[in-house]
This record gives structure tokens, C-alpha cells and sequence, in this order.
């Protein structure tokens, strides 16, 4: 086993180049690194470094063990701050915007979690589609988002953004249950060429994924309904005055009216978890780790 403050010290060198100046680096003396190196090779069984000139360098093995305990010690680093967190207090703002399905099925729970367990967080919310909201995040106005990708269309997120997905599920055909391909197990979209078809605004996600998705299949949408929430498309779906591409997340509850058909070719939608950076800070790992607790089975 060898011990952390002579790989440390092995790293250390093989950063700044020399004994003397690992030594400042580490506060110790040079004697004390040098001291440190020499168990390490006895430990290892090998000859870690060589002279190059006034100086040193490392050996092949000591190239070797020096990547090992780079790892090493960046995982003790990241225990370290881990370790620290549980002991910093999640308090203060938390500005969070969404998709309204995915809020409506993640947020309710996920910020009944947030504000028991941490009940200094301040939490506020609004909704809308993620061309809007993108450039709220990348200002600072908001500190997450949950937002969507769709299969046919993947979501391209601006430089500075990291993101985790949350949930990978199904998109439907809705149709009305005295449409004639309602009891079909699936349904390809060149059969609803010439049906009238409920979407969202244009340039939003869903909508560019139900036109592309068409368009595919060698036909042109008739989007006749410009409507934001699934639950109006849906209503409007039982009416029998249109179809819409419905995924899983949206479709509870559901109209006893409306039936739900596998589309070809088939299409799924990815919902994500964005934010700024490629840090996360103790704030969004909460946030995360509620939201993570409220997916529904797909």
C-alpha cells in the first residue's frame, strides 16, 4: 500500500520539475520530499526518478505511478469536497424553469423534497419552452433548467451549459378513439399526411420535432392548432379535430376519449437538467438529486 504523502509528493515533483520547487509547493523541506521519494521506490520496487543535470526527471515507472496517483488524488479531492458539502447549509435562491409536462409530473414532488429538507432554499419557478429560457440561464436570471430533446431534433445546448438527462421516454400519436387507425398498435405518420394536427409554437422543440417528424414520412403538417399545453391539444384530440404527437410524461391524465398509438418511425423525448458551468454547486446538486427522486417509470 503505498502512502498518500509520498505519492503526493511523486506528483509533485513530476509538476514543477524539481525537488526544491515540489518542496515550496508542498510547504516541506527538500530533504523531507527527497526522503519521501526514496520509500516510495523501495515500496514500489522500482527507480522513480533519474538525474538530468542539476536536476531530475522521472523514470518510465515513475511516469507510470505518477498517473495512478494523479487519479488517486484527485479522487481523495473530490471526497474531500463531498465530505465538506454535507456539512454546508443549502440556503438562498433557486431560480428554476421548465417545460410545463415535465414540470407538471417532476416539480411539485421534487420541491416538496427541496423545501423539507432544506427550508432555507428559496425556490421560485416559471415555465416556458427552452428558446426562451436558454438565454434567461446563460444571463443568470435562472440557475436550472428542465428542458427537452427530442430524438429527431437533439437539443444543441450553447458553450457553458453542462446538463444531466433525467428521463428518456416514448412519443405517442394521439388520436381519437373513434378514429379509424385509433385501435391500431402503430401508425405511420405518411397515413395522417392529410390530418389537421395540434402543435406547439413555432420554434419550440416539440413543434420543429412534430414537423421534421412528418416531413420524414414524405408529407407536410397541417398545424391548424397552435396550443403550448398537452392538456388543450388532448382536449382538442378527444373533440376529434385533430391528432398530436404526445410524449409519455403528457399523457397522464389522459381524456377518457383519446387514444395513444406507437408512431413509425418511432420517436422518443429526452428530458434534461441544465445549468451553468461544468461545476455543479451544493444548490443544483440538491436540486438534481430531488428531481432525480421524482422520474416516473417509463
Amino acid at each position: 500500500m503505498f502512502s498518500v504523502d509520498r505519492l503526493r509528493a511523486l506528483s509533485a515533483v513530476a509538476a514543477y520539475g524539481s525537488i526544491a520547487r515540489a518542496a515550496r509547493a508542498l510547504h516541506v523541506t527538500p530533504s523531507g520530499v527527497s526522503q519521501q521519494l526514496a520509500k516510495l521506490e523501495r515500496e514500489s520496487g522500482h527507480r522513480l526518478l533519474e538525474p538530468d543535470g542539476r536536476s531530475v526527471r522521472l523514470t518510465h515507472a515513475g511516469r507510470v505511478l505518477t498517473e495512478h496517483a494523479d487519479r488517486v488524488l484527485g479522487q481523495l479531492a473530490a471526497a474531500e469536497t463531498d465530505l465538506a458539502d454535507l456539512h454546508e447549509e443549502i440556503l438562498g435562491p433557486l431560480r428554476l424553469g421548465g417545460v410545463g409536462s415535465a414540470l407538471r409530473t417532476l416539480l411539485p414532488g421534487a420541491l416538496a423534497d427541496l423545501t423539507r429538507d432544506h427550508p432555507r432554499l428559496a425556490p421560485a419557478v416559471r415555465d416556458g419552452e427552452a428558446v426562451d429560457m436558454l438565454p434567461l440561464l446563460l444571463a443568470g436570471d435562472l440557475d436550472l433548467l428542465v428542458i427537452e430533446s427530442w430524438s429527431n431534433r437533439p437539443m444543441a445546448l450553447p458553450a457553458g451549459v453542462a446538463f444531466e438527462a433525467l428521463v428518456r421516454e416514448r412519443v405517442h400519436v394521439a388520436l381519437a378513439a373513434e378514429h379509424p387507425l385509433a385501435e391500431r398498435e402503430s401508425v405511420d405518420l405518411a397515413e395522417l399526411a392529410d390530418e389537421p394536427w395540434a402543435g406547439c409554437a413555432p420554434g419550440t422543440e416539440p413543434r420543429e420535432a412534430l414537423v421534421q417528424a412528418v416531413r420524414a414520412r414524405g408529407g407536410e403538417p397541417r398545424l391548424r392548432y397552435t396550443v403550448a399545453e398537452y392538456t388543450t391539444q388532448l382536449a382538442l384530440v378527444e373533440a376529434g379535430l385533430t391528432a398530436a404527437l404526445v410524449p409519455a410524461m403528457a399523457q397522464r391524465p389522459a381524456p377518457p376519449g383519446v387514444r395513444f398509438v406507437d408512431c413509425a418511425p418511432g420517436l422518443e423525448r429526452e428530458v434534461l437538467a441544465a445549468w451553468r458551468g461544468n461545476s455543479r454547486s451544493p444548490v443544483i446538486r440538491a436540486a438534481l438529486t430531488a428531481l432525480r427522486r421524482r422520474v416516473p417509470p417509463v
